[in-house]
């Protein structure tokens, strides 16, 4: 009875954190992200409506500022969802305290998994009184896809997922195409939070050449303000040149492997259909981001993007559950051994 709470739940969380990391997107890419410039309320009210007098001065004053009716309801409604998978993912945690009391199961991911949303909700209260300081959008935005990962492999633990024995080597080439798609989404999440997805307007090359004028040292220095540098200067067209053309590079390098090892997973009956849909996934988020650059970051295309990663953690941490790896030589006895049954 409590494992199958247990499940349902995690299931409905998963597919709720995968609509608030969309969501998340949405919003940030609406420039709403400020549109409450205080946490967890707006204005110290439940809702937008409650504050439309402070909203409405603060619209008069800037009519281009962050603050507006349309983009504090953006905000806010973003932190409802992502308030309600925080109370999904305490009761989570009570039930898995039950369950271990009752049956002895270990109720230590799901704790581990409650704590992490808890870093996720300080992050985005950071977000907001740090005025969208880039190193703090980005660790959001991880700790957002490392929830719905963990989440993911909740739901394949929870639901008996079956785990097919494989060579150590495919289940390390597993393990490294879940750190490198890590890495890049890392990437992606600078470049959205520098907005920088414009700095090279141009596709295949970048401002009309292959090695434009970049400044690396810049670009991924990590404590500084939005737009400006560590030291308080702006950020220069050379920096955010240089954030574009890394996730450019990025996904040039982890997409090949990706559909590689899509591929190699293909020889594997078992995990076909998984093979399929991250080759799928990976072709599809390439020709997002490309569009992105053609069409100018139209706002559809952009969440699109976000929303293909996202798709991308969950269909990877799949694959690494469902590997369980066995070494070379037990893996040879295995074979041998179904042979001679046969």
């Amino acid at each position: 009875m409590l494992t199958d709470m247990i499940r349902k739940l995690a299931l409905s969380s998963l597919l709720l954190a995968f609509f608030v990391v969309v969501l998340g997107a949405y919003v940030r890419l609406n420039d709403a992200g400020l549109g409450c410039p205080d946490w967890p309320g707006c204005y110290g009210e439940l809702s937008p409506h409650h504050a439309q007098d402070e909203i409405k001065a603060a619209h008069a004053a800037d009519e281009h500022g962050p603050v507006s009716m349309h983009k504090a309801w953006k905000e806010m409604i973003h932190r409802y969802f992502a308030s309600t998978l925080g109370l999904l993912s305490l009761i989570m945690a009570v039930l898995a305290w039950r369950r271990w009391r009752a049956q002895g199961i270990s109720p230590g991911q799901l704790f581990a998994l409650f704590g992490l949303i808890c870093l996720q909700g300080a992050f985005g209260a950071w977000t907001v009184t740090l005025k969208l300081m880039p190193a703090v959008v980005s660790t959001h935005l991880l700790l957002g896809l490392t929830t719905l990962g963990a989440l993911t492999w909740v739901v394949q633990r929870e639901s008996g997922a079956a785990r097919h024995a494989a060579g150590t080597r495919l289940a390390f080439a597993a393990r490294t195409a879940l750190v490198l798609l890590a890495l890049q989404i890392a990437l992606g999440g600078w470049v959205s939070t520098n907005y920088a997805a414009l700095a090279c307007p141009d596709f295949p090359t970048c401002q009309n050449g292959w090695l434009p004028s970049m400044d690396f040292g810049t670009a991924f220095q990590l404590f500084r303000e939005l737009g400006r540098t560590a030291t308080g200067e702006l950020l220069s067209a050379a920096a955010l040149t240089a954030i574009h053309w890394s996730h450019r590079i990025g996904a040039v390098v982890v997409g090949a492997y990706l559909l590689i090892f899509g591929v190699r997973l293909m020889r594997h009956e078992a995990l076909r259909g998984l093979a399929a849909f991250l080759m799928i996934a990976v072709i599809t988020q390439i020709a997002l981001g490309v569009s992105n650059v053609v069409f100018a970051l139209p706002l559809g295309v952009a969440v699109a993007h976000n929303a293909v990663a996202a798709l991308l953690v969950v269909i990877v941490v799949s694959i690494n559950f469902r590997l369980r790896a066995v070494t070379a030589g037990a893996h040879m006895e295995r074979i041998w051994n179904e042979r001679l049954a046969t």
